[in-house]
Formats: structure tokens, C-alpha cells, sequence
């Protein structure tokens, strides 16, 4: 029903090239199961597998580099308090952590607004996947200045020791990027991943230059990952 909509609705050209998009999508995360890629990429000096899956085809978008990032915080964590902010990594992995999401219903997520919630007891990390970007941004009415309250928020859920880490895409919530330039986050680490030219490798760059990737251009698809972290005291 859905194609037969889209065929009448956009016209053959359009249903065609979707049909010819998702073929190949599917052909590819065959071959992936089959023959799983062995490229990694870097971050501090350490490497990581880029992620492969079908679900939102991982390995077109930011996702390919989020996922092992925040997925290894999470198993170096395993036997602490975790929350996630935003249901990803349930997509993919069997979890145990809890996790807010104000929009998607599934079993077991909390669907509470980020800056409400207050849960009895402080988290040793807190996670968030291409997620805060959303949060101000996408609401009606729009509040740009909401993340930082969000951020803010999360801080304060920390236990001592505790430790934030989020990755979000830069130059699709603009008030996010400007916060970031101008200082108004207090983030213990910023690091930032910049797909090539190719859009085959992400390569760790310096702030200057994640800005500058961004600069005068509109937001197409991923090209600038933010990976921030806060240590709690």
C-alpha cells in the first residue's frame, strides 16, 4: 500500500529510485553479515570497528562511529548505574540499562521531557546518541536555548565520579553549534570526527577545523560528529 501511494503521489522516477536505493541497502548489509568489514577508525588514539547494521543503515551516517564509542563506554560500565538518553542502543544490543525517551513508546523506556526528570537515585554514566540536537530544536514551540538546561540537567544527575558522554551531529541545530563556539557548554572534553570527501572514512580533527567543515553549507547528512564528555568531581 505504502509503495502504491508513493508511486501515485511522487510519480515512477521517484518509486524507482527508492526501489533501486533499497535493494542496495539490502544486498549490502547482506554482504556485511556475511563478509563483516574490518575498517576502524580513531579517536584519542584508540581504534574502533565502524558499526554495520540495516536499521537506519548505520553505515551511511553517524551512527557507524557513535555506536562503538558510547557502546564501549556502556560495557566498560556494566556493573554500574547507566542512563540513556534517547532509545538507540536498544536497536542493537540486548541492554540492562534504563532509558529516556519523551517520544518513543517500547517496553521499559521512560517517556518523560529531559528537563523533568528526576529519578531517586544519581547515574555513574549518562549516555546520548544523536540525540540532544532534537531536544528545543524539534519541539513546538521551537527553544533553542532548552539544551542547555538539558545538559545542565543531566550534570546534576551524575553521582560523584560520574560521567556524561554524548555525540551529536553538528550543523543541523544551529543554536547547538553556536553554543558550542561561543563557550556556553562547560564540557570536560570536545572531540570531533569529520567524514572525508569520500564519505567512506571518518578522521579525528581539531575544533577549528569541525567548524570549519560545517561552515556556509546546509544540512544535508552527517559530515561533523561532536563527541563531548563531563567529569563530574
Amino acid at each position: 500500500m505504502i509503495a502504491l501511494s508513493a508511486l501515485k503521489e511522487k510519480g515512477i522516477g521517484f518509486f524507482l529510485n527508492r526501489f533501486f536505493d533499497y535493494s542496495v541497502n539490502i544486498f549490502s548489509w547482506q554482504y556485511y553479515k556475511r563478509f563483516p568489514p574490518q575498517q576502524t577508525f580513531t579517536l584519542q588514539g584508540k581504534s574502533y570497528l565502524y558499526f554495520y547494521n540495516l536499521y537506519n543503515i548505520t553505515w551511511k551516517n553517524e551512527r557507524a562511529v557513535e555506536i562503538p564509542i558510547v557502546w564501549d563506554a556502556v560495557r566498560q560500565n556494566a556493573n554500574r548505574r547507566i542512563l540513556e538518553v534517547g532509545n538507540v542502543l536498544s536497536w542493537y544490543f540486548p541492554i540492562k540499562h534504563d532509558v529516556l525517551d519523551k517520544y518513543e513508546i517500547a517496553e521499559g523506556v521512560i517517556n518523560e521531557d529531559i528537563v523533568d526528570f528526576n529519578p531517586p537515585e544519581k547515574y555513574d554514566l549518562i549516555i546520548s546518541i544523536s540525540t540532544l540536537e532534537h531536544v528545543g530544536w524539534d519541539e513546538s514551540p521551537r527553544e533553542p536555548a532548552k539544551i542547555l538546561r538539558a545538559v545542565e540537567h543531566l550534570k546534576d544527575l551524575l553521582a560523584a565520579d560520574g560521567c556524561l558522554l554524548i555525540t551529536a551531529p553538528l550543523g543541523y541545530n544551529t543554536a547547538l553549534d553556536e553554543y558550542l563556539q561561543n563557550g556556553s557548554f562547560s564540557f570536560t572534553k570536545k572531540l570531533f570526527l569529520n567524514r572525508n570527501s569520500k564519505k567512506t572514512d571518518w578522521l579525528e580533527v581539531d575544533e577549528k577545523k569541525a567548524y570549519e567543515a560545517i561552515a556556509g553549507k546546509p544540512y544535508r547528512a552527517p559530515e561533523v560528529v561532536l563527541i563531548a564528555t563531563y567529569e563530574k568531581p
